[in-house]
């Protein structure tokens, strides 16, 4: 196990792999501290990396940033879902080798150097690699809740055992149904790693170290700082800054540039629209944001859902809105055939637990709510019907 007072520089480190690699590490004495305003990070030994306290809107969070750059560049965060701290917080490096962030009273241990739980850390990225790291079979890259708020968002890229790299909405399974973006090279075994190269080479191993698929070509210039990162829309791109500190940070690769193909981006009962090559969001007719400058917490009916069921179970005082051309994910509970348009909606108008149905190809697919993963579609000739009051 390190010395303690190598302990922080070791746990900066294990970010700064490819930049790092020929520098001397640098050592902080035990006994010292950090606070938000006066003394807020720890550099890295050749000064491009920083550990310590950054700021997002009133508060800081603690984490590693690239602090070479004129752009301060965040690649990990701690405690990502608790508050922001406030600037008269501490963080301690303890004479007996453990870190501490004291907030109000309060104080959470960060790491110690008797555990393993630092190590552990490293070894899963928050929603960043960068040059030299890899991401492991099993694990999984998180999205940010938003480009000024690093707490969990609503969108995955895992790793999986069966050599599969994919993309996921959180608190899905892990099955095809859900994925919106793979690599395709499942059944490759239960090792296959990710990696991100000083090149800028995103490509994924095997177990024996074979190379079994080239995400990106690679090849670009090692002078220049890579990173890869699953954004807070969900998709996943690697980035470049020019070495010259007045460089700025360029796209080079999307996983796809359709913003509306991460399910679960307009949340439920919500649909995904391309404006301009933009992402919009709207609801389902009759229906309202949950929280209005947040998209994927889905919108809601602007009316009770009780009052739509008479008390044998047929409807009563409510309409049926259209919507034309739109997918979803089918979660319909009874399927008919239906000749016209107009049989199926009044199949779920006749229906108490007939919420909305599809009507597309002859057949008229019932659904109760919510809905899931909601787009238009450029073409097609489904519509949509969704009860709402009259």
């Amino acid at each position: 196990m390190a010395s303690t007072t190598n302990l922080l520089f070791l746990f900066l480190s294990a970010f700064c792999v490819a930049a790092a690699a020929q520098q001397r590490s640098s050592n902080i004495s035990r006994g010292s501290s950090l606070t938000p305003t006066s003394n807020p990070f720890w550099l890295s030994s050749n000064s491009l990396y920083a550990f310590g306290f950054y700021k997002r809107g009133d508060g800081y969070f603690l984490g590693i940033f690239l602090n070479g750059i004129p752009e301060k560049t965040v690649v990990w965060t701690a405690n990502r879902d608790d508050p922001p701290s406030p600037r008269t917080a501490t963080l301690q490096f303890t004479t007996e080798g453990r870190l501490r962030l004291q907030t109000q009273g309060q104080t959470k241990e960060i790491a110690n150097s008797a555990s393993a739980s630092i190590w552990q850390t490293f070894e899963l990225p928050t929603d960043t690699l960068l040059s030299g790291q890899r991401l492991s079979a099993w694990k999984e890259l998180i999205s940010s809740q938003l480009e000024t708020n690093p707490a969990n968002g609503i969108f995955r890229l895992k790793m999986q055992n069966d050599g599969n790299l994919v993309q996921y909405p959180v608190k899905t399974p892990d099955t095809g149904t859900y994925a919106y973006y793979a690599s395709g090279t499942d059944g490759s075994g239960d090792n296959v790693t990710l990696h991100l190269d000083d090149g800028g080479h995103i490509y994924l191993l095997n177990t024996n170290g074979s190379n079994i698929m080239n995400i990106t070509d690679g090849g670009l210039s090692n002078e220049n700082l890579y990173l890869m990162r699953i954004d807070s829309d969900g998709i996943f791109r690697l980035y470049s800054h020019e070495s010259a500190q007045n460089g700025s940070w360029s796209r080079l690769w999307s996983s796809t540039n359709d913003k509306c193909v991460p399910k679960g981006l307009c949340g439920v009962n919500g649909f995904c629209v391309l404006i301009d090559d933009r992402a919009h969001c709207n609801c389902l007719p009759g229906f309202d944001f949950l929280v209005s400058s947040n998209w994927s917490s889905g919108c809601v009916r602007k009316f009770p859902e009780d009052s739509y069921k008479s008390n044998d179970g047929r409807a009563i005082l409510y309409t049926m809105s259209s919507l034309e051309n739109t997918s979803w994910e089918d979660s319909s509970y009874s399927t008919l055939s239906s000749p016209t348009r107009d049989d199926c909606k009044q199949a779920c108008l006749d229906d108490g637990n007939c919420e909305a149905a599809l009507f597309e190809g002859g057949y008229c697919m019932k659904q109760r709510l919510p809905l899931l993963f909601g787009r238009r579609l450029l073409s097609g000739s489904n519509i949509l019907f969704v009860k709402e009051s009259s």
